[in-house]
């Protein structure tokens, strides 16, 4: 199974050019789709979701046509958007065997069970009966996923599913997430780098429309591994720093600038080689399109 984009681009009428000829090709299992907020990484996910159109090229799914083909492939589809609407005072029970009914599960006894299956899944049974109103966000994040896999699809989106979780919640959420991934095409859409670092064995960096990078995290580790110093400064030499190296990212520490830059020659100068990691793979691609003090 495999999600194949080819030269994908949109365009919306206000002239932003979200999707600028992204081609991708996407395996069975867990992929990662890195890139900062406004990167198109949402557009990307909606096109391929048939919830908006592209101005030209091509998805296939398999042998579907996703581009044409739009209810074939929402018979395939799992669907976990950045933001999506919940009746508050309908209980999780009674809201995935609706949800069951419109994917057209007819039988009342197999959705019975169904619901029941994915509930207990998603660690949600014994809050079956709770209005979705009153759940925490994630326990709103895993009702999600159980929506999503309703129908057992064979491609899943999620866009952005670990924002604002503390950090038990997110881990319930890698756990569940590489569970579902072992068998059907997961496409996690994040700007977090350690939820692509955790769970996905490909992935994609996204920025302004285009693709940057795709591969094996590990893959690209190794493209930097040996080029990745650091150093600390005050922050008022940073604009000096920044005219004589690839500056790649900046972090706060205790009033000063630890900097990191990226150099095929050890630069001296006081800085101090560090193992590389994904989040410098992140920052080595974003940075060449994206002011690395505003990332």
């Amino acid at each position: 199974m495999e999600l194949k984009i080819n030269n994908l681009s949109k365009t919306y009428p206000n002239g932003v050019r979200a999707l600028n000829d992204v081609s991708l090709n996407v395996p069975q299992g867990m992929f990662g789709l890195l890139g900062p907020n406004g990167a198109g990484k949402s557009t990307l996910m909606r096109t391929i979701a048939t919830l908006q159109d592209a101005d030209s090229g091509s998805i296939m799914l398999d042998e579907i046509n996703v581009l044409e083909d739009k209810q074939a492939v929402r018979e395939r589809l799992g669907y976990l958007p950045q933001d999506f609407g919940l009746y508050p005072r309908i209980n999780a029970e009674v809201m995935l065997d609706h949800i069951a009914q419109m994917k057209g599960i007819g039988k009342k006894s197999e959705r019975k069970d169904l619901v029941e299956s994915l509930l207990q899944k998603v660690n949600l049974f014994k809050d079956r009966k709770k209005g979705l109103g009153t759940f925490s966000g994630g326990m709103r994040q895993r009702f999600g996923i159980a929506q999503a896999l309703v129908g057992s699809p064979s491609l899943i989106i999620v866009d952005e599913p670990t924002a604002g979780l503390d950090p038990s919640e997110r881990n319930r959420f890698y756990n569940l997430l590489s569970e579902i991934g072992e068998n059907t095409i997961v496409i996690l859409s994040t700007h977090i780098v350690e939820d692509v670092n955790t769970l996905c064995s490909n992935m994609a960096i996204i920025c302004q429309g285009e693709v940057l990078m795709q591969g094996q995290p590990k893959e690209g580790i190794a493209k930097v591994q040996g080029k990745i110093f650091k150093k600390a400064i005050n922050k008022d030499e940073l604009d000096s720093y920044r005219n004589e190296y690839q500056v790649i990212s900046t972090k706060l520490i205790e009033g000063r600038l630890s900097l990191r830059i990226e150099s095929d020659t050890d630069p001296a100068n006081g800085f101090e080689a560090v193992p590389a990691d994904l989040e410098d793979v992140y920052f080595s691609n974003i940075s060449k399109k994206v002011d690395p003090i505003t990332i």
